[in-house]
């Protein structure tokens, strides 16, 4: 009876371990290697040029963080580059302005959006480079 119990245990755990969906990666310092990495395995990248200070930023912020964890956007590799302090960076993906949103589908980039905070329209430009389409 034991060894059945064990069985039907195992099988039930299993059961709900295939049955999670995936979410995306957390949220990750930018670098340039990261950046790389991702364009490379073909990922879908969202880099969001943040400055803290900035209230766009601020409000972008939760609508970023609910990709994060939302599993239709399971591939999506977000990269928060920081404005103020990743300057040359910033610089090398031709972004002069903080809230800046730049989406890449692969090494290709497929939007990019300055000081939007619509949930909608956030989504909407990180669906061009997913299969996602909510």
């Amino acid at each position: 009876m034991t060894t059945r119990f064990l069985i039907t245990a195992l099988s039930a755990c299993f059961a709900a371990a295939i049955s999670v969906p995936a979410l995306a990666a957390p949220i990750q310092p930018f670098s340039a290697a990261a950046l790389k990495a991702a364009q490379i395995a073909g990922k879908p990248v969202l880099v969001d040029v943040h400055a803290d200070w900035w209230p766009t930023c601020r409000r972008q912020a939760p609508t970023i963080t609910e990709l994060s964890h939302d599993p239709a956007f399971a591939r999506l590799v977000i990269l928060k580059l920081d404005f103020d302090s990743q300057v040359p960076a910033r610089e090398a993906l031709g972004v002069s302005k903080q809230s800046t949103l730049v989406v890449y589908k692969g090494t290709r980039e497929t939007a990019r959006a300055t000081g939007i905070v619509d949930r909608d329209q956030i989504r909407a430009l990180v669906a061009t480079a997913t299969t996602a389409t909510r």
